[in-house]
């Protein structure tokens, strides 16, 4: 993964205030290592720019669930572990990674205990943890899946990061493994948890721009210069077929929770240049059409190859609701256009994180349902299938209700 003062995911999110950093060369280093079997995970250093905590972490009551943070890469520091501290019911009690040196920096700065902090190679140890109640990974998609089923066999609960695994039978096995263990799953879509979302969501049951139309979303980024082994994104056996898994995975969330409906089809368009190192392995566009049984359609576009944008429009038939950005981890705007125009302001898009965390521990220790289980994991999963499928035969795709092809 490139390595600048500000991450890749961080510039996107926060609307491309830094332009210039998209040019930087990516680091040489790489997060995994090829083998006969298949990639295989090694640590990095630290990197650059992470502001690690100077004070130990607060005292939490004492049904807070401990977490394992498995893998401490940029999203992780900068994002999700500061956040604990925010959290009513989490605190980080181990971490793993394959990085020596950082897994002593990291633990030291966050009061992990020296026999709390596991290489990737030590990771059954955490059966016999009990400190451990959960785990959060947060490692490529090709590791979700196997890290996700052996956690459950060591009897812990399961965050994992967005998309859910690489595949729909992927999903499918660690919706059986958590079944088997009796232990809850949850995939980590943000979004559902972000105010502005949350009322947009709201705003869209209640018909604030009448009955919806036309949604456009997109979510773009320009990639500096790597190739597939130095950025794990841009490699296939580990990301998947490229921005749609990743940055327009949002595009697709929103599709559906704003609509409240499944698409009953899809036709797709892909584009992956000649001649570009980085997308030797991945598509440099993706591009989607959706019809849902209403009448009402999307259009959805993704792309590591084009100038920063992150919005969601929804057209209706009495106004517009528009949000750019739309799923950042700061800044959101939105506002109504047409009837009842007005600027929506619900709230602090960054308690989105805090609020995640929460509705899982919740769910673990109060039994309440789960938001954004495996089935809504599963469900995307198999739509960006299906997207894929119209693409590569260059026909309309119709779907079951569950997002499975029909046919």
């Amino acid at each position: 993964m490139p390595h600048t003062p500000i991450s890749r995911r961080g510039f996107i999110e926060a609307g491309g205030a830094l332009a210039a950093t998209l040019t930087a060369t990516a680091s040489t280093a790489s997060p995994f290592a090829q083998s006969r079997t298949g990639p295989q995970l090694k640590g990095l250093p630290l990197p650059p720019g992470v502001r690690l905590p100077t004070t130990p972490p607060r005292r939490k009551r004492d049904d807070s669930v401990g977490f394992a943070i498995i893998g401490l890469g940029g999203y992780a520091l900068n994002q999700m572990m500061p956040r604990f501290d925010q959290a009513d019911r989490a605190h980080i009690s181990a971490l793993v990674s394959g990085n020596p040196d950082k897994l002593s920096q990291v633990g030291e700065a966050y009061g992990v205990p020296e026999d709390a902090r596991y290489a990737y190679e030590d990771f059954a140890k955490i059966a016999a943890d009990d400190r451990i109640q959960a785990v959060y990974i947060v490692l490529p998609t090709a590791f979700h899946a196997d890290f996700a089923i052996r956690a459950f066999a060591a009897g812990k609960h399961v965050l994992c990061e967005k998309p859910m695994a690489l595949s729909s039978a992927e999903c499918e096995a660690m919706i059986a493994a958590a079944r088997r263990a009796g232990r809850k799953l949850m995939i980590a879509y943000r979004s559902h948890f972000e105010p502005y979302n949350v009322e947009a969501m709201r705003l869209m049951r209640e018909k604030a721009v009448g009955d919806i139309r036309l949604i456009r979303s997109e979510q773009s980024y320009r990639a500096g210069p790597t190739t597939p082994a130095q950025n794990w994104r841009m490699n296939r056996a580990l990301a998947g077929g490229g921005p749609l898994e990743d940055f327009g995975i949002y595009g697709l969330q929103s599709a559906l929770y704003l609509t409240d409906e499944m698409p009953e089809s899809i036709s797709a368009t892909t584009f992956q240049p000649r001649d570009d190192p980085r997308f030797t392995e991945i598509f440099a566009h993706v591009a989607s059409q959706w019809r849902f049984p209403s009448g009402a359609v999307a259009h959805l576009a993704t792309s590591y190859d084009s100038v920063n944008a992150n919005f969601a429009h929804v057209r209706g038939t009495q106004g517009a609701l528009i949000m750019d950005p739309a799923t950042s981890y700061a800044g959101q705007k939105m506002r109504i256009e047409g009837q009842n125009a007005r600027d929506v302001t619900p709230g602090d898009p960054t308690v989105q994180f805090a609020r995640q965390l929460n509705h899982f521990t919740n769910a673990i220790r109060d039994g309440t349902p789960i938001l954004t289980g495996g089935e809504m994991g599963l469900r995307d999963t198999r739509l960006i299938e299906a997207i894929y499928a119209a693409a590569r035969d260059g026909r309309t795709v119709k779907l079951m209700p569950d997002g499975r092809m029909r046919g």
